[in-house]
């Protein structure tokens, strides 16, 4: 079990696993990776069955009455949970957003604001909320880490994940210039915006090359998903996965880089 600090807790927390579209249809392992860390630290996890998309492909692109009828139905599905927690800062940033949706004092305001006070990125809610301190994992080689948009700028979600990095043994960690700097990806932008999209990853990918790591980690799989299929086309043999993997010690499958399309 991971190392935790604060209060003893009389019940472990009850944990809602927000799985995310990308997890549950393109790399399942990130959703039992998050699984697995909630579990070592001592949650009771449960994925709700009736969970969907939280909506934000919609509320990015101004479709405010599917946004809103998605929070709906995300409100109803995680209102029983101490926390609602998810592998994504971009969803999970999304879910705080849910009161913009709602008229200021009515029922569904109020609901939506409870949910929003208990959504966490994994990483953040283990450091944070959890206090733990290191777990137990290993990972031969050395990473080199990005920071997503909606993790780093709506969520905080900076140190977390390198604090717990640096308990995994063999690894090491090796920061790439501009890792701050968004990948192109940004949901719908990528669509609306290719040929600016296309620039941002050829630029992040050039970082990652340049810092030497074997292996890029990052906290959303649709960063993740870019950034390895703008490598692959490369030829590049930098691994890629999702950090939750790493710290879970689930790395024996297919890094995300084998997954991503090849043009």
């Amino acid at each position: 079990m991971n190392d935790t600090t604060g209060a003893a807790r009389s019940a472990p927390p009850r944990v809602g696993l927000f799985v995310t579209c990308l997890a549950d249809t393109i790399r399942p392992s990130v959703a039992f990776a998050t699984v697995k860390l909630l579990e070592d630290a001592g949650c009771r996890v449960e994925a709700p069955a009736s969970q969907t998309c939280c909506g934000q492909p919609a509320f990015n692109s101004g479709d405010r009455a599917d946004a809103r009828a998605l929070a709906e139905q995300t409100i109803a599905a995680f209102e029983g949970f101490d926390y609602v927690v998810g592998p994504s800062g971009s969803c999970l940033g999304m879910l705080r957003h849910y009161p913009e949706l709602f008229e200021t004092g009515s029922p569904w305001h109020a609901r939506a604001e409870r949910l929003a006070a208990k959504c966490f990125e994994i990483t953040s809610f283990l450091v944070d909320v959890l206090g733990v301190e290191r777990v137990q994992a290993r990972y031969d080689g050395t990473v080199t880490y990005h920071d997503s948009c909606s993790g780093l700028r709506e969520l905080g979600v900076k140190a977390q994940p390198r604090k717990l990095l640096a308990t995994v043994e063999g690894l090491t960690l090796t920061e790439m210039n501009e890792n701050e700097v968004c990948c192109g990806f940004g949901g719908t932008f990528c669509i609306k915006y290719p040929d600016i999209s296309n620039r941002m990853v050829t630029e992040k990918v050039a970082n990652i090359r340049a810092s030497g790591a074997g292996t890029l980690l990052a906290g959303d799989l649709g960063c993740l998903m870019n950034m390895a299929g703008k490598l692959k086309r490369q030829g590049s043999d930098v691994r890629v996965w999702h950090v939750a993997e790493v710290l879970a010690g689930m790395t024996d499958g297919a890094p995300i880089a084998d997954a991503a399309p090849s043009r």
